[in-house]
């Protein structure tokens, strides 16, 4: 299927955990899933999998993707977080009910170059919201772990 994968990750989690301690941590991340939850649901994308203090969704257009992403940073500003957020638009796999395969790997890739508080999206996302209004920075070409040729990334501007 094609879909718009979004990978979303706190920044310094670690940090800010060991500083709160477990209890505070946990209900600040209860509180920053129920915030992206939200937005996921605001603007149809599908919750695909959790990871500490990751997320991963799946969209079924590339502009409602980016569009839930940074409606995501900014709603987790206001818990005092920081999110960084990648997206890629691909041909996935449907494994067993979970959505993998090359498109997966790249959007996570794209996740773990962005800077907090920014999204990161393919040239892909770029070229297919191709009049939409949505504004990027270009970011230049990247190799992406384990992907053979490199990507070119652009900010969002937002």
């Amino acid at each position: 299927m094609l879909a718009t994968v979004l990978f979303t990750d706190i920044a310094d989690a670690t940090a800010q955990a060991v500083e709160l301690g477990d209890r505070a941590w946990r209900q600040l991340l209860q509180k920053h899933h129920e915030a992206v939850r939200f937005q996921l649901g605001h603007f149809r994308g599908k919750e695909m999998d959790t990871a500490g203090d990751g997320l991963f969704a799946t969209f079924d257009g590339p502009a409602r993707a980016i569009s839930s992403a940074c409606a995501i940073l900014e709603g987790v500003r206001e818990l005092g977080l920081q999110v960084r957020a990648g997206l890629h638009t691909g041909e996935c796999e449907l494994i067993e009910s979970k959505v993998g395969g090359i498109a997966v790997h790249i959007g996570a890739r794209i996740a773990a170059l962005a800077e907090p508080g920014e999204v990161l999206v393919s040239s892909t996302v770029k070229d297919l919201v191709a009049g939409s209004g949505i504004e990027f920075e270009d970011r230049g070409e990247h190799e992406l772990k384990g992907i053979s040729e490199a990507w070119h990334l652009f900010r969002v501007v937002h």
